[in-house]
């Protein structure tokens, strides 16, 4: 339980001080005046002050915020505070303070990607057998568990998702598999069988499949430093893509909301990536800081891509929206984003082995 909370702390601690570090920086450079810095909400618990700014460290650590001059409407000031204000910036410097949180993210994991592929290597699944499923166009062959897939119809295969392309490439035609086995190396015949499965977003799908599992097995991909970074940005370009499709799956309902996961859900899987070791741990830090990106920036009233939309409308209208339209929809938006904060809390709730934690806290109240 100890490795779950500081891992957890780690990650959120980060990810929230990357996230409003981006809106500090941009608002400093903006000539924009902050007044508080804080990791968290609520009351605070420590800090101190320098210049016209304070740093804070505050109760609730779900998120964080920085508070700038004049970003409350109706907020009286002076005409020297005006100059630097966040409401008399131009909108494009308030388009920009704003885009800085979620941009943050997208650079933090593109950097920390970059350093573990640089020293770590690139690490793929094997193409190895794991299980094959009875009855199915691998078992009638004669394909069996540890095999490995070396070739097929001659071309090289060096990882599970070369495999896997290459047989849905071919479709239901016959392909010639060329096998290791121990010391030896043996060659099968088989054709694909087209049958519904379930893919990543839980829609059904027909695929031609041979009825075979991966075994897990790794191999790294050793690259030159000077292309890590080329790589890290494929790889969060691809994330990015794959957590603006999920919104938009669950927004069509293919999705369902149970599938959803918040805070505990993540600190369980912080914990599990720590275990594995920093490497792991470092991983996961750089997807969720992706997925916080992505969050980040639905057009949704009081999150960043919500006031996004405001200065949008704002710089093709030629003035800002009311006051009272943007306070009616940050209420919608608030009501919205609260129901959502149920629903992932319930559902981290449900996922909870609630025998196991309350063992964990009794045994930490004896101690």
């Amino acid at each position: 339980m100890l490795t779950i909370l500081l891992s957890t702390a780690l990650v959120l601690g980060v990810l929230i001080f990357v996230h409003e570090l981006g809106h500090f920086i941009v608002a400093k450079r903006s000539g924009v005046t902050v007044l508080r810095f804080s990791l968290g909400f609520g009351p605070r618990i420590a800090g101190f002050t320098r210049g016209t700014t304070e740093y804070r460290l505050s109760l609730i650590p779900l998120g964080g915020y920085v508070k700038m001059l004049g970003e409350d409407a109706g907020e009286e000031l002076s005409p020297e505070e005006r100059a630097g204000s966040f409401s008399e910036a131009s909108v494009l410097k308030r388009l920009a303070i704003v885009f800085a949180g979620p941009f943050s993210n997208f650079i933090f994991a593109i950097l920390v990607f970059t350093l573990i592929f640089a020293f770590s290597g690139i690490r793929e699944l094997a193409p190895v057998i794991g299980t094959v499923t009875p009855g199915s166009p691998a078992q009638k062959a004669g394909l069996k568990s540890g095999d490995k897939i070396i070739a097929i119809d001659a071309k090289p295969i060096r990882t599970w998702d070369n495999l896997a392309e290459s047989i849905e490439k071919h479709g239901p035609h016959p392909i010639n598999l060329l096998v290791k086995r121990g010391d030896s190396r043996l060659s099968f015949t088989i054709t694909p069988a087209v049958s519904k499965v379930k893919n990543l977003f839980g829609q059904t799908v027909q695929r031609p499949l041979i009825g075979i599992t991966s075994s897990g097995d790794l191999i790294v991909k050793h690259i030159d430093p000077l292309a890590a970074g080329y790589y890290a940005l494929v790889n969060t370009y691809a994330y990015t893509k794959l957590f603006f499709q999920a919104v938009v799956k669950i927004i069509e309902r293919v999705i369902p909301l149970k599938t959803l996961g918040g805070p505990i859900l993540i600190a369980q899987m912080a914990g599990k990536q720590a275990k594995k070791g920093f490497v792991d741990l470092l991983n996961f830090m750089a997807v969720i800081s992706v997925n916080l990106g992505v969050l980040n920036l639905l057009p949704i009233p009081i999150l960043d891509g919500g006031h996004i939309f405001f200065f949008l409308i704002e710089a093709v209208m030629g003035k800002p929206l009311s006051a009272s339209k943007i306070e009616i929809a940050q209420k919608v938006g608030l009501i919205a984003l609260l129901s959502l904060m149920v629903v992932v809390f319930y559902n981290d709730i449900m996922r909870l082995d609630l025998g196991s934690f309350t063992s964990w806290l009794g045994n930490l109240w004896t101690k």
